[in-house]
């Protein structure tokens, strides 16, 4: 059908929970795109941010996809608009957060668009989740 993808899945704010599944579920609807895999969801600490933010619940997705690695960064950027994300400063509450993690074997090194994403070896709350779908 098309590549297989690695995303990253995340929320700190709101029904968490609800949230991520309602993600799940808009990238599920998203035309030529299947959602291979599913983690489980883990509960962190803010990374990066100020400290009295709230835990976060993170997971990854694996996908298959025929949309090209730009076009579904604006995709997922529409579908978290559509969850209540706001333009905030970076590691700062959310209600959801789509990063692609993986596309193929595809390097892509743009100032929207970094893949693989830069800082993934360096959380474990990505690493985790990721291990459980590649």
């Amino acid at each position: 059908m098309g590549v297989t993808c690695y995303i990253a899945v995340g929320s700190n704010l709101g029904d968490r929970r609800k949230n991520i599944l309602s993600a799940i579920k808009k990238i599920k609807a998203l035309k030529d795109t299947k959602v291979l895999k599913v983690s489980k969801l883990i509960e962190t600490n803010p990374v990066g941010g100020p400290c009295l933010e709230g835990k976060f619940l993170n997971g990854a997705l694996k996908i298959e996809t025929k949309i090209s690695p730009r076009t579904l960064l604006n995709k997922f950027k529409k579908i978290e608009q559509e969850l209540g994300r706001t333009k905030s400063a970076i590691n700062r509450s959310r209600t959801i957060d789509l990063d692609i993690l993986l596309y193929s074997d595809k390097i892509i090194n743009t100032k929207k668009l970094v893949i693989p994403h830069k800082r993934m070896f360096e959380r474990e709350f990505v690493l985790k989740p990721l291990t459980e779908v590649i």
